[in-house]
């Protein structure tokens, strides 16, 4: 009798679940950050810094966190596979008007305060991310949703989909990092409270992602 094979395979469940609470545990530090170390937030305001602060909390929040969960949604809601997919594409919406909001916010900012636009490797980044953002998402959208493709059409693209769908979501993250070490220099921070606070926010972050790619890879039960 040939001896039994143990069994290594681990489900996407502890992963996802891992995801949520780094979910919250990255939206109460940045709330944290911008709310009580920083000077709050406003879409119109004579400190011009509290438009700035909507940018990274659009752009976290809104977009790589909301984003992230939308990945995850095929292995995290319960339902029919219509149900996951309406999730996972609505999902997806709100994380790209968030976006679209986020850099609306910095463009505002940068404009009121004379300052110059995309200069930077985090700027440069961020617009190829939110325009391969938006446009998979319309591809996805006519393809899957209406007027929707043929189902030999649908199936030769949905490998490209998952594809380009993670390697759009690790460029928000890598946005994400390249971001929070821009302010962290420009504020001139060291090793205080804030500075911790901004660097946690960027390694809970980089968990995100890691946990979202293993949702993804790993087994639903």
């Amino acid at each position: 009798m040939a001896p039994r094979k143990s069994s290594y395979q681990v489900s996407a469940t502890p992963v996802t679940i891992f995801a949520h609470l780094l979910v919250v545990a990255v939206t109460v530090l940045l709330l944290v950050w911008l709310v009580d170390k920083r000077e709050g937030l406003a879409f119109k305001s004579d400190n011009k810094l509290k438009i700035f602060n909507l940018h990274p909390l659009l752009m976290i929040i809104g977009f790589v966190l909301i984003g992230g969960e939308a990945v995850m949604a095929y292995k995290t809601i319960p339902g029919t596979r219509r149900a996951q997919k309406t999730v996972h594409w609505l999902l997806h919406l709100i994380a790209l008007l968030a976006g679209v909001i986020g850099i609306y916010a910095v463009f505002k900012f940068h404009h009121e305060s004379g300052l110059p636009n995309m200069y930077t490797l985090h700027s440069w980044l961020g617009m190829i991310t939110i325009c391969l953002y938006g446009l998979q998402w319309l591809l996805a959208f006519f393809s899957y949703v209406f007027p929707g493709a043929e189902m030999s059409a649908r199936g030769s693209f949905l490998p490209w989909h998952s594809f380009f769908g993670l390697v759009i979501f690790f460029l928000a993250i890598c946005t994400a990092e390249t971001g929070l070490v821009q302010k962290f220099i420009f504020l001139g921070l060291f090793r205080d409270q804030e500075a911790l606070i901004v660097n946690f926010t960027g390694l809970l972050i980089l968990l995100f992602g890691i946990s979202v790619g293993l949702t993804v890879v790993l087994p639903a039960t």
